[in-house]
C-alpha cells in the first residue's frame, strides 16, 4: 500500500514538472511535435528534450527556456510562467550555471526568423536578374555593334567638342570647304589663345574653358594664331574638321586661320605648322 502512495506522488510531481505541462498542453491542442516545430521553427528533437526534460540535450540555459517560452505560446500556455518555471526546475537540478542566462535577455522568437527557402529564393532571383541583363546586353550590342561603334569613336568625339553632329573630317574624304568658309575654333581642354590679323590687330585674346568656341571674323585680313596649346583646339570650316595645328610640345605662332590657310596647310606635304622656338 505504501509502494503504490509513493509512486501516485511521483505521477504527480511528474505533472507539473514543465515539460509535462507542454507536453499536455500540447495533446489537449492534438498537435504533433512536428506541427509545432513547423509553428516555432524550433528544431522537433529540442521540443522533445524539453518534454522529456533533458536538459543537457539542449544548446543551453538561455536557448531551452526561450525554446519553452515559444512551445507554451504554440499550445495556449502563459510563456511568462512557464520560463519562470523552466529557470527554477533547471536551478533545482543543477543546471543553474549551465550557459547561465543573460539580464533580461529572451532569445527571439524562433517563429519570427524567416524560412531558409526565402534566402535561396532571393538569391535565385539575383542570379537571374544578373544572367537576364547579360543577355540583353549581347542581344542589344552584338559583335557587329560593338566594332562599329569603335571605328567611330574618334568621330564622335570630334564632332561632340565642335558641338556639330554633322561634322566631317577632311582626312575622311569628305567634300572640300569653300575658301570663304567660317572657321570656328572650339576648345577641347582649358586653353589661351591669341588671334590677331596681318598687320598685328588683336582680334581676340582669352583663355577658353573646355567647350567654348570662337568664330574667325569672315572680314579679318590674313588672321593668325598664337597659343601653346594648338593640340587643345578643334578647328572647323563649315562643319568640317581640318587637321589640328600643332602639338602641345611647342608654341605656335603666326599660323593661318583663316579658310583659305587652313586648306592650303591641308593640301601642303611638308609641316602641318609654323611652330616657333620657345
Amino acid at each position: 500500500m505504501a509502494e503504490e502512495t509513493k509512486d501516485d506522488e511521483n505521477v504527480e510531481l511528474t505533472l507539473h514538472a514543465t515539460g509535462a505541462l507542454l507536453r499536455q498542453a500540447r495533446e489537449q491542442k492534438n498537435m504533433s511535435l512536428e506541427e509545432i516545430a513547423k509553428k516555432t521553427r524550433i528544431p522537433q528533437r529540442h521540443l522533445a528534450s524539453l518534454e522529456s526534460g533533458d536538459f543537457e540535450a539542449l544548446p543551453g540555459r538561455t536557448y531551452a527556456i526561450g525554446f519553452a517560452k515559444s512551445f507554451a505560446r504554440t499550445v495556449g500556455l502563459s510563456d511568462a510562467s512557464i520560463g519562470s518555471q523552466l529557470r527554477e526546475e533547471m536551478e533545482e537540478q543543477g543546471h543553474g550555471t549551465y550557459q547561465p542566462e543573460l539580464s533580461e535577455y529572451d532569445p527571439a522568437n524562433p517563429s519570427s526568423i524567416p524560412p531558409r527557402y526565402l534566402a535561396w529564393t532571393a538569391a535565385g532571383i539575383g542570379a537571374l536578374v544578373l544572367v537576364g541583363y547579360l543577355v540583353w546586353r549581347t542581344l542589344i550590342l552584338n559583335p557587329g555593334e560593338i566594332t562599329e561603334i569603335a571605328e567611330n569613336e574618334t568621330a564622335t568625339e570630334i564632332a561632340s567638342a565642335t558641338g556639330n553632329p554633322n561634322a566631317q573630317n577632311l582626312e575622311t574624304g569628305g567634300p572640300t570647304p569653300s575658301s570663304q568658309g567660317t572657321v570656328v575654333l572650339t576648345a577641347t581642354q582649358n586653353v589661351w589663345l591669341k588671334i590677331y590679323d596681318g598687320e598685328g590687330k588683336r582680334l581676340y585674346e582669352n583663355e577658353m574653358a573646355a567647350g567654348e568656341t570662337f568664330t574667325v571674323p569672315a572680314d579679318a585680313d590674313d588672321p593668325q594664331i598664337l597659343t601653346g596649346r594648338p593640340d587643345a583646339l578643334t578647328v572647323t570650316i563649315d562643319g568640317q574638321v581640318v587637321p589640328q595645328l600643332g602639338t602641345a610640345e611647342r608654341t605656335i605662332k603666326d599660323v593661318g586661320v583663316s579658310a583659305a590657310a587652313l586648306l592650303a596647310r591641308g593640301e601642303a606635304s611638308g609641316p602641318a605648322v609654323d611652330l616657333s622656338t620657345d
